[in-house]
């Protein structure tokens, strides 16, 4: 067990002395015991995110540029203990935290390549004598929300682009990983950031609302970055809305696996195995409609069910098995729910008959599901993915854009010409031909569409969104008015 003693880390202690438990998921022992974070709380960590912010803007690119890259030092080093964490808080396995760990230091080394990349531009204006300008200022005290499935990942990701940007930044921790996000906060104090550039709040579950409610409201925060369910993302964007401040959003998905005719099949299981059950489904981006063309469904569907068969979840610590633990008992009954319910309005399931050994569930597979079944619409999050044939590459098109969500999407053809003309087709964020649907990469513009959420963390991307645009003019010559 570790307790977290540094409720505000970079801007002194808590005088809180409440706490709540994080269990492991598995086995049900205390792995983690963390300050339960009050109003007053909030406050403390606005005002030193406020006083903190002129001299962080104030930073030159190169001197900020090598701060965040001594975080990423620093996070690289914590990379036991964050695997750790990550298996003991939400049951991952190795290889999942390990990734994590290697995407997370490379976000924040793109991050500090991006400090000199904020740049504007001079506008040609029409009054005589006036240079006119477009700048690109640091927006303020942002506050960052990540969640517990991709810690590492999502919990940098909601610090370092911000951060090279000249902000200073909030990081509220999930409340199933507190231990996993505050190493992640350590990292960067380490690293020498001044006190109040990164402070970090952990709550108690039945406190969420009340906290995060108050960091939304409080004055000094003038920007959100959330990255959760559409549920609660709505009543963020909702709260933020009153006060007229943006909101980022990378929320839900169910997103589209299609199997054109012309695929490589060999290529295409692979990669729908792995976006369907890598961290048992737990991803945003995970696989949860493969839709298949007639003309090869039944030759791929076998295939495919012989592969999640191979698929078996194991105790994460003892690393013998591929998948490990899903984070909760309410995942297995939802997941469960949604297959039972598939089946008997006749959906066929294939794999996954094996009941659950407590939160361990073996790949489930489900051919023949139909738009009317749930499994079809609603967001699983575990791991179960829907086989849905379709007549022909038009009607994949439609049942793959037949949903409120729009993140992730992946087609398989050996035709890369028909392969871009379908993903100009598929309403989502992010479209890769011939490959899976869970792909991250820093540099890149990561985001959705619909009922998934709006603005781009990544690269360039996250510039705009960590920024604002300032029109700023210089007169050279002497002024002439109308009055």
């Amino acid at each position: 067990m570790t307790e977290i003693v540094n409720l505000i880390i970079g801007a002194g202690q808590s005088a809180t002395t409440a706490s709540f438990v994080r269990r492991n998921p598995l086995t049900g022992d205390v792995a983690t015991r963390a300050i339960a974070a009050t109003l007053a709380d909030v406050a403390a960590a606005a005002e030193a995110a406020q006083a903190a912010l002129p001299g962080w803007a104030a930073l030159g690119p190169t001197a900020r540029r090598a701060q965040l890259n001594k975080a990423a030092d620093a996070l690289a080093a914590k990379g036991p203990a964050l695997i750790g964490a990550m298996m003991a808080e939400i049951g991952a396995t190795k290889a999942w935290a390990g990734f994590n760990v290697m995407l997370a230091t490379n976000m924040i080394r793109e991050a500090a390549a991006m400090t000199t990349q904020i740049g504007g531009e001079v506008i040609p204006s029409d009054k005589p004598g006036c240079m006119a300008m477009a700048l690109r200022e640091p927006a303020g005290v942002i506050l960052g929300i990540a969640p517990w499935n991709a810690p590492v990942i999502l919990g940098v990701r909601a610090l370092a682009m911000p951060l090279a940007c000249g902000n200073t930044v909030i990081f509220k921790a999930s409340e199933l990983c507190p231990r996993t996000h505050a190493l992640i906060a350590e990292a960067f104090v380490e690293a020498g950031l001044a006190p109040g550039v990164v402070t970090m709040l952990t709550n108690a579950p039945e406190d969420a609302a009340e906290i995060v409610g108050a960091l939304i409201d409080h004055p000094a925060v003038r920007r959100i970055n959330f990255t959760g369910s559409t549920k609660v993302g709505r009543v963020i964007a909702k709260r933020a809305a009153e006060h007229l401040k943006p909101v980022l959003l990378e929320l839900g998905g169910k997103a589209p696996f299609v199997v054109l005719d012309d695929a490589d099949l060999d290529e295409a299981v692979k990669a729908a195995a792995f976006g369907a059950f890598f961290n048992q489904g737990q991803i945003c981006m995970s696989t949860e409609r493969i839709i298949v063309v007639d003309a090869v469904a039944d030759e791929f569907v076998a295939r495919f069910a012989a592969k999640a068969a191979s698929l078996q979840a194991g105790d994460p610590v003892e690393g013998a098995k591929p998948l490990g633990a899903v984070v909760d008992a309410r995942t297995i009954a939802h997941v469960q729910a949604l297959a039972a319910e598939a089946v008997a309005q006749g959906a066929a399931q294939l794999t996954g008959h094996e009941p659950p050994r407590g939160l361990l569930m073996n790949a489930t597979v489900l051919d023949k599901v139909t738009p009317d079944m749930r499994l079809f619409r609603e967001e699983s999050f575990g791991p179960v993915v829907a086989i849905i044939r379709a007549r022909d590459e038009a009607q994949a098109v439609e049942l793959a854009n037949d949903t409120e969500y729009g993140l992730s999407a992946a087609l398989f053809t050996r035709d890369i010409a028909r392969g871009l003309k379908l993903a100009k087709q598929i309403k989502s964020g992010i479209c890769h031909i011939n490959g899976p649907t869970v792909h991250d990469e820093a540099q890149m513009p990561f985001g959705g569409t619909k009922a998934s959420g709006y603005g781009r963390f990544g690269g360039k991307a996250g510039i705009d969104a960590f920024t604002e645009l300032r029109w700023v003019t210089v007169e050279t010559q002497t002024g002439h008015y109308p009055i």
